[in-house]
C-alpha cells in the first residue's frame, strides 16, 4: 500500500484504542440465595441467556455450590440487556419464600 505521509496506527495503539471503544469484557454474574429452585434458574437462564438445558443446568450447580457464577461475558449492551432480563424475571412460583428475582450484577 502507498504511503499517503500520515503514519499508520501500531499494533500497540490499536490495541489501547479497542478497550475504549468496546467497554471492556462485561460480566453477568448471578449470585445464590435461598429463595429459588433449580429448575427456576435453569428455566430463566434458557429463556433470558438462550442456553440450553445442560449449560443452565451447569450454571445452577455453579451457583449453588460456588455461590456465583457468570451467565455472561462481553460487550456492555448485551450484559446490561441481560442483567435487565434477569432483574425482572420475578418470583419462583414454587417458594413462598420467594418475593422477586436472583440477584445479578454487573461487573468489569
Amino acid at each position: 500500500m502507498a504511503s499517503s505521509g500520515a503514519s499508520q496506527p501500531t499494533i500497540l495503539e490499536e490495541t489501547e484504542i479497542k478497550p475504549h471503544k468496546v467497554g471492556g469484557p462485561w460480566k453477568v454474574v448471578l449470585w445464590d440465595d435461598d429463595h429459588h429452585t433449580y429448575e427456576y434458574v435453569i428455566e430463566m437462564l434458557m429463556d433470558v441467556c438462550q442456553m440450553t438445558w445442560e449449560k443452565a443446568f451447569q450454571h445452577a450447580v455453579e451457583v449453588d455450590t460456588r455461590k456465583k457464577t457468570i451467565v455472561f461475558s462481553g460487550e456492555l449492551e448485551h450484559a446490561e440487556f441481560i442483567h435487565e432480563r434477569i432483574l425482572g424475571y420475578g418470583p419462583d412460583p414454587r417458594m413462598s419464600s420467594s418475593k422477586g428475582s436472583m440477584t445479578a450484577t454487573l461487573e468489569q
